[in-house]
């Protein structure tokens, strides 16, 4: 059984993926390749055509389009606004912690403030707390006017890699 995105998941004689090209065109640099190299983007960032634009512990920016992503009413599935949001935190997280620590997530919420029904949307991740044990990014998801969609804030916290 594979689980297509574990590499060689149910298949123990397959090749470790190259996930390069999915690295690449999510807008992730070229310096973290080597940090992803095993997982990818991961599978449900890559399918909601999610693509970082900048990327810091800071501050990370990233745009998802609606077309693909909608629910049955044809607008942007709340669900989606929060994978942005906890994409964005998480990598935020990580990026803090460095090699050899790993981000968990283990609170996220959000407020939706208004819909979208077409175009691309931007998510903005700002970080309200960067400390050894807890980070907590607030993450802003605006239309292409900049109108306010959804506000989140995610915790996650950091511990060694296992």
């Amino acid at each position: 059984m594979s689980d297509n995105f574990t590499p060689g998941a149910g298949a123990p004689s397959e090749a470790p993926r190259d996930y390069t090209e999915e690295l690449v065109a999510a807008g992730i640099p070229s310096e973290m390749h080597g940090w992803l190299s095993a997982h990818g983007p991961g599978s449900l960032m890559v399918k909601l055509g999610i693509r970082f634009t900048e990327m810091s512990a800071e501050r990370l920016v990233a745009t998802m389009p609606v077309e693909g992503n909608q629910q049955v009413a044809g607008i942007l599935h709340g669900g989606a606004h929060l994978v942005l949001a906890e994409t964005l935190g998480s990598f935020g997280a990580a990026i803090h912690g460095g090699p050899g620590r790993q981000a968990l997530g283990i609170e996220l919420n959000a407020t939706h403030h208004r819909a979208v029904a077409s175009g691309l949307v931007t998510g903005t991740a700002t970080a309200i707390h960067l400390g050894g044990t807890l980070v907590t990014h607030e993450i802003v998801m605006t239309d292409e006017q900049g109108r306010r969609l959804s506000t989140a804030r995610m915790t996650n916290m950091l511990r060694d890699a296992r």
